[in-house]
């Protein structure tokens, strides 16, 4: 389990990180670009120096958000992937899991600085759905493991969080 304190969209986490064990950014709707707060705030959390450093996991806008704290780009899809049963590829396994999913935008894999890597890949349409700093606990779905109305085979994804804040 895990005691979770919930903030608004743009209350100074950085701040706290001497008190929490890891942050997580959940899903919301629109254009993440228009979060500029929030986006600010992440890119401070991410540049922190070690002795702050704590993992992060964002689902949904939280992965844009965190993409676009990085320094990548999103985009608008032509039409959003939505509803059950989306294939989503995991990079590093090639594993297939089936996902429920609700968003319009997406982050594009081209633009991911140094460090970070595409983490999950829309089996479709070959967008992205997730991604991973590659040597600091930072990963990303954008797609939804916390569906109850859906597919679960994703949920172990918050397990793997808990694993890296114990």
């Amino acid at each position: 389990g895990a005691e979770v304190k919930l903030v608004p969209w743009d209350y100074n986490v950085y701040n706290e990180l001497g008190q929490c064990d890891g942050i997580f950014i959940s899903n919301g709707p629109g254009d993440p670009v228009v979060c500029e707060k929030t986006i600010s705030e992440l890119r401070k959390i991410i540049n922190a120096p070690d002795d702050l450093l704590k993992p992060v996991f964002g689902i949904c806008l939280g992965n844009q958000l965190l993409a676009l704290a990085a320094g990548a780009t999103t985009e608008k899809l032509p039409f959003g992937n939505r509803g059950q049963n989306q294939p989503v590829l995991n990079s590093l396994t090639g594993d297939c899991y089936i996902t429920p999913q609700n968003h319009g935008y997406a982050v594009n894999d081209k633009t991911l600085p140094k460090g970070w890597q595409s983490l999950f890949t829309n089996a479709n349409d070959k967008t992205n759905e997730g991604i991973m700093h590659t040597s600091k606990p930072f990963f990303t779905a954008q797609f939804h493991p916390e569906a109850n109305g859906g597919p679960t085979d994703t949920a172990f994804l918050f397990d793997v969080f808990l694993d890296c804040v114990r």
